[in-house]
C-alpha cells in the first residue's frame, strides 16, 4: 500500500515539471504565445483523488517522523483511509418527504410545511418560536418582579438554573434560614446571614435568583462589624418589619420548595386543509431535527454502512444501541390526519408523546367526540397501543395518517339516516386552507 502511494507521488511530481524536450533542442527559441487558459480549470476526478491520496500520505509520513509509530500495513491503510475521508466532500442531504434534514442549504421558510416549532408562554400566553423561547420566558419572569417579586424570584431560581441537585440544596438551605427565624423570633443572630459564610457561598450565592428571593422577603444587604475583626463584612439582615410575619415566611418557603421551572407548552399550530393530493408531501425546517451539522455528515457515513450491518449477525445489545440512537434524532413531528371526507388536519407533536395524546387531540377537534374511530399509519398499521411513543411507531419526523370510523357505528348511523359529514368543528373549517 505504501509503495502504491509512493508511485502516485512520483508520477504527480513528474507531471508537475511540465512537458519534456530533446537535449539537443534549442531551448532559447521563442515560444508560441497561446491564448490565456480559463482560470481554475476543473481537474478530472481521478487526478483529484490521486492528489488527495498523495497529500494524505505526505502528512502521514510527517507524523511518523515526529515519533509516532505504526503497526503494520493495516494501521497504514486505516490512517490513509481516515485522511482521505477527511478530505472528501460529503454530499448534502436534502429534505424530501420524510428523508432527512438539509445540512448546508439555506432554509427558505416559504417552502416549508410549517415555518418553525412554536410554544405557548404560560406567563404571557404568547405564541413564540423555538429560537426565542428561553429569552422570552426569562423576560416574562423579570417583568413579573414589578407585581410579585417573591414569586418572580422563585420562578427565577427554578428556571434560570439548570442543575436540579444544586437547586434543591439551595432551596432547602433557604428554607432552614426561614425555619430558624420563625422558631427563634427573639434571636437576633438568626436574622443575619454572613455572605462570606462557606455554606452560603457553596450552596446559595452562585445560583441566579437566590439573592433576589432573600431581598424580596425582607433581607437587606449591610456591612457589619464582626467582633475580633478590624474590617466589616457583608451581611443580609432581616428588616424588623418582617420579623412578625412568620406565617407568610413559611408560606413562601413551601412555595420555594415545591415550585417547578416555567416551561413553555408546545403550540400544536392546528391547521385544516382542503382535500389535496399534496397531503403526503412534507418539507420541514431544522427545528424538527436534533442533529448538528457534523452529525448530519456522520449520518451519511452511517447510511453507507447499512448494507454491511444487514449482513452481520448482530447481538441484542447492538440492536438496542442502534434503536436508541434513532430515538435521539428527532424532537418533534408534524402529523397530518386525513378524514374520510378528504379534509386534512395538521398539528405539531413531541416525537416522544404517546399515541394517546394524538388520539385525544383528534377527539378534541370533532363536532361529535363520542364517535369511535381508528388511526391508520402510512404503512397500513392500525395504531392500537396508546402507550407507545410516536417515534416508536415510525411517525417521525412527519407522517400522513388516515382516520376511519368504527364500521359498526357507521352502519348504525346510516341505518338511522344520519351521516358523518362535517365532522371537524366549524370554527376550524372556517379557516380552512389550500395545501400547496
Amino acid at each position: 500500500m505504501k509503495k502504491f502511494f509512493g508511485d502516485l507521488k512520483r508520477d504527480l511530481k513528474f507531471k508537475s515539471m511540465g512537458p519534456g524536450h530533446v537535449l539537443t533542442e534549442d531551448t532559447r527559441k521563442s515560444t508560441e504565445i497561446k491564448p490565456k487558459a480559463q482560470q481554475n480549470p476543473r481537474r478530472p476526478p481521478a487526478e483529484e483523488s490521486q492528489m488527495a491520496a498523495a497529500a494524505a500520505l505526505s502528512r502521514l509520513e510527517v507524523k511518523q517522523h515526529k515519533g509516532r509509530s505504526t503497526s503494520g500495513l493495516s494501521s497504514l491503510k486505516n490512517e490513509v483511509k481516515n485522511e482521505l475521508m477527511a478530505e472528501a466532500t460529503i454530499p448534502e442531504v436534502q429534505t424530501v418527504n420524510n428523508q432527512g434534514p438539509s445540512s448546508a442549504l439555506k432554509e427558505d421558510s416559504t417552502s416549508f410545511s410549517v415555518d418553525a416549532v412554536y410554544f405557548i408562554c404560560p406567563l404571557t400566553n404568547a405564541s413564540i418560536s423555538k429560537s426565542v423561547r428561553e429569552v422570552h420566558i426569562k423576560e416574562a419572569i423579570l417583568m413579573k418582579f414589578a407585581d410579585d417579586p417573591i414569586r418572580a424570584s422563585i420562578m427565577m431560581i427554578h428556571t434560570f438554573n439548570k442543575d436540579r441537585d444544586k437547586i434543591k440544596i439551595a432551596c432547602e438551605t433557604l428554607g432552614r434560614y426561614i425555619d430558624n427565624i420563625c422558631n427563634n423570633p427573639s434571636e437576633e443572630k438568626y436574622r443575619k446571614i454572613k455572605l462570606q459564610n462557606k455554606v452560603f457561598q457553596e450552596r446559595i450565592s452562585e445560583l441566579e435568583g437566590t439573592h433576589e428571593f432573600l431581598q424580596s422577603i425582607g433581607f437587606e444587604r449591610k456591612k457589619l462589624q464582626v467582633p475580633g475583626q478590624e474590617n466589616e463584612d457583608d451581611f443580609y439582615v432581616l428588616n424588623e418589619d418582617f420579623v412578625t410575619t412568620c406565617e407568610e415566611l413559611r408560606q413562601y418557603k413551601d412555595e420555594l420548595l415545591n415550585a417547578e421551572p416555567v416551561r413553555a407548552q408546545l403550540d400544536r399550530r392546528v391547521k385544516v386543509f382542503r382535500p389535496s393530493a399534496q397531503a403526503a408531501k412534507f418539507e420541514l425546517p431544522s427545528d424538527f431535527y436534533n442533529l448538528t451539522a457534523e452529525e448530519i455528515k456522520r449520518e451519511q457515513l452511517m447510511r453507507s454502512e447499512a448494507l454491511e450491518k444487514a449482513s452481520m449477525l448482530r447481538t441484542k445489545a447492538m440492536r438496542e444501541r442502534d434503536e436508541q440512537r434513532e430515538l435521539k434524532k428527532y424532537n418533534y413531528t408534524l402529523l397530518r390526519v386525513r378524514f374520510p371526507d378528504g379534509y386534512i388536519l395538521q398539528a405539531t407533536f413531541y416525537a416522544r408523546e404517546k399515541v394517546l395524546a394524538l388520539r385525544e387531540f383528534v377527539h378534541s377537534v370533532l363536532e361529535n367526540d363520542c364517535i369511535p374511530f381508528e388511526l391508520v399509519a402510512p404503512g397500513g398499521q392500525k395504531l392500537k397501543d396508546d402507550s407507545a411513543m410516536l417515534i416508536e411507531v415510525g411517525l417521525v419526523p412527519a407522517a400522513l395518517l388516515t382516520l376511519t370510523w368504527d364500521a359498526e357505528v357507521l352502519l348504525d348511523l346510516q341505518a338511522a339516516g344520519q351521516n358523518l359529514t362535517g365532522t371537524i368543528k366549524q370554527e376550524l373549517l372556517s379557516n380552512v386552507q389550500t395545501l400547496v
